[in-house]
């Protein structure tokens, strides 16, 4: 009687891993895909995502119902997001039957320069202040999505956001907590302008979950840029007041340099895993470290490799150990360095080494070639097109420089340059920084399948290559793919100039089972835990045989896909 009691124990401990029973599905997805016919939005916050879906039902298309909502996510989750930061996107248009990638992000000041860190004795730039501070590219890449994309007049497309800045909104529970950490940590540092954008004009306290959240400062730049196009921020009043400022508080941005700022339209790259194309931008970001994870993990006969497993998750850090130290040493803006693209996704260097992986946890060097926080969402339209597109600040809210009365805080994405003179990203005036910040896609047959993006610094790489993995390699839906428990690595060489010293830490969600990390230990990994470092995942699936969209938006954050 005592082992059927202890048996039942034992059943209920291993289920209380996860938080429901499903009839249907993995134990662990917290709900069914999403469907819809005629269009999906999928964000990571409720009020945005209906903002998307009505654009579309009012005749909007995918570009214009991704920008409103974008702009939405600025005014509700300013603690990741916002025009004070840069955006990356991949559009695919059915008009042409391909795809499009942008790259809307921002340069360093033209009057800073790699000897000014050097006379101030610094190694690394500040994470915040406004020496981190690089062009917030977000605004231009808007445009530059409306312009050849999009449908509605923009002065339409910013009404919901400029009337939820105006009105308010509540706050949902995660954003709240970001926020009454986020705003005191800034106010701490003795930045100006914190508590009037984020108190004053909320009746002087910061709304707690539940409570109206407002910004009308951010609802006149809104109005202001949809009446005067980009060029009322990069070069009207608005770029006036951010240079200004910036100089004030003994930084280098610029009027002239938003004026000078450009967006640049790119070829995505891909690489094809198991007969799926999978899609990302080339550098300044990150997006092909994913695409290298998938060319040597393509080498091993999943089918035969449970999910979760040890086996699985060693083959996989090996994989990202090998990946990141390639994205340390070559990875940069290619406008001043020769980024080797080719020949890292080749299926030889991938071959090459995939050679280097044992048995047990190892350390590795960059191929030999010759040559806090973030918002992503994804929406698809009726006549086809879908768009992916991800948008940061950086860390967190940025670098805690608020410009006064514009309603947002300036990126700190400056931070991510290297200050070792002669590598690839070392910091040079008008240069992009290196680049957390990934939109991916997957096509099949030349058609499109899955536009989908996983938030959260350097864990994307990884994000995007467990859930090409899940979907692909585990048969898992469009839901349970981004609801699987996750792991990420750390440690290693950066794009920073940190270097490689040991084998790093596997940190793992509490859905990884125990038998996996004792068996990674065994195999030399250390093994640590987090939270709130796994990302935040948005897709959309396209049935192309019943002509349906599958939606999906996962429960680490706020967010909603929907669809009619």
């Amino acid at each position: 009687m005592k082992l059927k009691i202890y048996g039942v124990l034992l059943i209920l401990c291993i289920q209380g891993v996860f938080a429901q029973d499903r009839i249907t599905g993995e134990a662990f997805a917290t709900r069914s895909v999403v469907l819809g016919q005629n269009g999906m939005v999928a964000t990571s916050h409720p009020l945005a995502t209906q903002i998307g879906l009505q654009i579309l039902k009012d005749g909007g298309n995918a570009i214009d119902a991704a920008i409103a909502a974008n702009a939405a996510l600025g005014l509700m989750e300013p603690t990741g997001c916002g025009v004070g930061g840069d955006l990356f996107a991949i559009v695919w248009d059915p008009k042409t039957q391909k795809l499009y990638g942008l790259n809307a992000s921002g340069r360093s000041p033209m009057d800073l320069s790699l000897e000014y860190f050097k006379q101030n004795d610094m190694s690394k730039i500040p994470s915040h202040g406004p020496l981190p501070v690089s062009v917030p590219g977000a605004v231009d890449g808007w445009f530059e999505l409306h312009n050849r994309f999009g449908s509605k007049p923009m002065t339409d497309i910013l009404a919901p956001a400029i009337s939820y800045a105006e009105k308010g909104f509540p706050l949902t529970e995660l954003i709240a907590w970001y926020l009454q950490r986020s705003v005191p940590f800034y106010e701490s540092k003795g930045f100006p302008n914190i508590a009037d954008t984020y108190k004053v004009q909320n009746g002087g306290q910061l709304p707690m979950e539940g409570q109206i959240y407002k910004n009308p400062y951010l609802a006149e730049t809104y109005r202001k840029i949809a009446a005067g196009g980009r060029d009322a921020f990069y070069k009207g009043e608005i770029a006036q007041v951010i240079g200004e400022f910036i100089q004030q508080q003994g930084g280098f941005l610029s009027a002239e340099d938003l004026a000078a700022h450009k967006s640049e339209w790119v070829e995505p790259v891909s690489v094809n895993y198991r007969g799926y194309d999978v899609w990302e931008l080339p550098p300044n970001g990150q997006g092909i470290a994913a695409l290298q994870m998938l060319q040597i993990l393509e080498g091993y006969d999943f089918s035969q490799i449970e999910f979760g497993s040890e086996e699985h998750l060693h083959l996989f850090t090996e994989a990202k150990k090998l990946a990141f130290e390639d994205r340390a040493k070559y990875y940069a803006d290619m406008d001043f360095f020769d980024v080797p693209v080719e020949q890292l996704l080749s299926d030889a260097y991938a071959e090459e080494r995939r050679a280097q992986i044992g048995q047990r946890a190892g350390t590795y060097n960059a191929g030999e070639i010759s040559a806090g926080e973030t918002i992503y969402m994804t929406v698809a339209d009726k006549d086809g097109t879908m768009i992916s597109l991800i948008q940061s600040n950086y860390r967190g809210m940025g670098s805690g420089m608020v410009p006064p009365k514009l309603g947002f805080m300036l990126q700190d994405r400056g931070e991510l340059f290297s200050l070792v003179p002669g590598q690839a990203n070392t910091f040079e005036p008008g240069k992009r920084p290196f680049h957390t910040i990934i939109p991916a896609f997957i096509t099949k047959d030349g058609k499109p399948y899955v536009s989908f993006g996983v938030m959260g610094g350097d864990f994307q790489p990884m994000g995007h290559t467990q859930i090409v993995m899940n979907l692909i390699d585990f048969g898992m839906n469009i839901q349970e793919a981004g609801d699987a428990p996750r792991w990420d690595h750390t440690g290693g060489a950066s794009p920073m100039g940190a270097t490689t010293t040991n084998t790093g830490t596997i940190r793992t969600e509490s859905g990884i089972p125990y038998s996996t990390i004792r068996g990674l230990m065994d195999r030399g990994h250390r093994i640590g835990a987090a939270r709130g470092v796994y990302g935040g995942y948005q897709a959309i699936l396209w049935d192309d045989e019943n002509k349906v969209y599958h939606g999906a938006s996962e429960s680490r954050k706020d967010g909603q896909a929907a669809g009619y």
